[in-house]
C-alpha cells in the first residue's frame, strides 16, 4: 500500500475531476499540493473543444456523490434537477421510445405502456436483474476500496451467480431488435465493446436506471471551475501547460517529475492521469491488453433556444457498428448519442482508440451533422469535431476509461497502487473504482485519503446512498 506517514507536500498529476478531487482532498488536511497539468485549465477531458462549454453532456448520474462532495466541501448543495425523460430512444424504423421515463413517474407504466407484452416482461426481468447486480456489487467495487483477494472471494460466494461468469453481455440481455441495443449500450459507459464485454456490466444500468440522469446547473466544466477556485483558496498551487515526460525514482520512492518547463519535487504523488501512461513516465511496462474505445463528437452552436433533451439514435444494424471498430475504421452508420441543451448541442458516436483513424476529422464530422439532421433537426449555426486524436490529449490512444473491461477479470479495474513504489497512488477513470465524473471523483478522493494514513474504507460521506435517493420501479 502507498506509504502512510505524514506528508508535507504531494503533486498532483491531472486537473480532471480526480486530480481536483484528491487535491482538495489533500488541502483540506493541511498538506502542501501542486498540481501539474498539460492543457491551459482544469476539467481534463471536459475541458477539450471549444472554450464556453463542456466537451460533454450537462448531465451526471449518482446524484449522491454530488451532493457528498458539496457536503465535504461546505457548499450549499447542487440544484440538481431530473431529466424528464432522461432519453428518448429512436429506432431506424422511426418508432421512439423513452424507457428512462420510469425515473419521472415512479414506476414502470409509462415505459411498459410503449412496449409488446414480451417485451414489456424481458424489460422488467433485466431491470432488476440490473438492480441486484448493482447492489450486490456495490460495496466490493463502488464505495470501498480496490478489494483484496479475500473481498473478491467473499463477492464470489455472496453474490457471483448472480453475476452470471460464464455468459457475455450479449447473450444475457438478449431481448429482440429493439431492446437489445438498449441494454447493450450501457457497458460502452467502461469502454467496452458491448460484445466482448462480460455480463456483469449489465450492473452499470442501474445507475442511471435507478438514480437517473440529473442535469447539472452550468454542466462539468463549470463544476471543475468551482473546484479549481476552491482549491485555489485552500493554497493549492497549479502548473497548467506543463507536461510530464518521466518521473524519477529512488529505490522505492518516487523523488520528481521531470516536465517540459522544468523539474518539480514532492514527498508523495497522485498520478490522476491514465495509468498506462504513468506507468510510462515510471519506466514500467504495462501488460498487453486491447485499449477501450474512444469517441468522436461534435460540439455544436445552435441558432436560438433548442430545448434540453437527451437523444439516441440506432442504426440499423448496431453489431456492424462494433464490427468497424474492431477492424480499426470509424463506423459507417454509428449510433448517434445527442445531448440538447439551449443554444449548444454535444453529438458523440464510438471509435476505436487509434489517434491517427482519420487525418480529415472535419470530413467525418461532417458526415455526421448530415446523418443527425436526417434524423433530428437543429439549425446549426458553428461546429467542432473532436476525434480520437484530441482525446488521445489525456488518455493513451483516445481510450476514454483506458483497458478494455472484456472478460470477467477485464472487467476488475486496476487498484491504486504499484507495487513498485511506496509514495504514490493511481486514481482516475483507468484504475478503480471506474470511469465516468462521479466515480472519478470517488476514487480520487478516497485514493488522495490513502496517503494521509486514512483507513482505505473511511470514504467520509461519500457512500451508498439512503433509500430515498432510488428512484423506485
Amino acid at each position: 500500500m502507498a506509504n502512510t506517514r505524514t506528508v508535507n507536500h504531494v503533486a498532483v498529476v491531472g486537473a480532471g475531476f480526480a486530480g481536483l478531487a484528491a487535491a482538495l482532498r489533500l488541502a483540506r488536511a493541511g498538506v502542501r499540493v501542486t498540481v501539474l497539468d498539460h492543457l491551459d485549465g482544469p476539467g481534463g477531458k471536459a475541458a477539450l473543444g471549444f472554450d464556453d462549454f463542456s466537451s460533454g453532456p450537462t448531465v451526471v448520474t449518482m446524484p449522491q456523490v454530488f451532493r457528498a462532495l458539496h457536503g465535504r466541501l461546505g457548499w450549499n448543495p447542487p440544484a440538481l434537477e431530473a431529466a424528464r425523460p432522461t432519453t428518448t430512444y429512436h429506432t431506424p424504423q422511426g418508432r421512439s421510445f423513452a424507457p428512462e421515463a420510469l425515473h419521472v413517474a415512479g414506476s414502470l407504466e409509462p415505459t411498459l405502456s410503449q412496449l409488446s407484452k414480451v417485451e414489456g416482461a424481458r424489460y422488467t426481468q433485466l431491470l432488476k436483474a440490473s438492480r441486484r447486480m448493482y447492489t450486490g456489487a456495490a460495496r466490493t467495487f463502488l464505495f470501498a476500496p480496490p478489494p483484496s483477494r479475500a473481498r473478491l472471494g467473499l463477492y464470489a460466494a455472496r453474490h457471483g451467480r448472480q453475476a452470471a461468469p460464464l455468459v457475455p453481455l450479449h447473450r444475457y440481455v438478449r431481448s429482440g431488435r429493439f431492446l437489445t441495443p438498449f441494454w447493450l449500450r450501457f457497458a460502452t459507459y467502461l469502454g467496452a465493446d458491448p460484445y466482448r464485454a462480460p455480463a456483469v456490466l449489465h450492473n452499470i444500468a442501474w445507475v442511471e436506471l435507478g438514480y437517473g440522469v440529473w442535469h447539472l446547473p452550468g454542466g462539468l466544466l463549470d463544476l471543475a471551475r468551482r473546484l479549481h477556485e476552491e482549491a485555489m483558496m485552500l493554497g493549492v498551487r497549479f502548473e497548467f501547460g506543463t507536461q510530464v515526460q518521466s518521473l524519477s525514482t529512488h529505490g522505492s520512492r518516487v523523488l520528481g517529475a521531470h516536465t517540459n518547463r522544468g523539474s518539480f519535487a514532492a514527498d508523495a504523488w497522485v498520478s490522476a492521469a491514465d495509468r498506462a501512461l504513468t506507468l510510462d513516465w515510471l519506466g514500467l511496462k504495462e501488460k498487453a491488453t486491447p485499449r477501450g474505445v474512444s469517441g468522436f463528437a461534435l460540439q455544436l452552436h445552435l441558432n436560438g433556444d433548442h430545448g434540453r433533451a437527451h437523444h439516441i439514435f440506432w442504426p440499423p444494424d448496431y453489431a456492424r457498428e462494433w464490427r468497424d471498430i474492431r477492424a480499426g475504421r470509424l463506423p459507417r452508420d454509428p449510433t448517434l448519442y445527442l445531448h440538447v441543451d439551449g443554444d449548444q448541442a454535444f453529438l458523440l458516436v464510438n471509435a476505436p482508440a487509434i489517434p491517427d483513424v482519420t487525418d480529415e476529422p472535419d470530413v467525418y464530422g461532417a458526415f455526421l451533422l448530415l446523418r443527425l439532421q436526417e434524423r433530428h433537426a437543429l439549425d446549426v449555426l458553428d461546429w467542432q469535431a473532436l476525434s480520437p486524436a484530441d482525446y488521445a490529449r489525456t488518455a493513451r490512444g483516445g481510450a476514454l476509461y483506458g483497458r478494455a473491461p472484456h472478460g470477467l477479470g477485464g472487467s476488475l479495474r486496476p487498484g491504486w497502487i504499484f507495487p513498485q513504489v511506496r509514495n504514490l497512488v493511481q486514481v482516475g477513470g483507468t484504475v478503480h473504482p471506474g470511469g465516468g465524473v462521479p466515480l472519478s471523483i470517488l476514487g480520487g478522493w478516497n485514493g488522495a485519503g490513502s496517503l494521509l494514513g486514512r483507513p482505505f474504507d473511511d470514504l467520509d460521506g461519500l457512500d451508498v446512498p439512503a433509500g430515498d435517493e432510488v428512484w423506485s420501479f
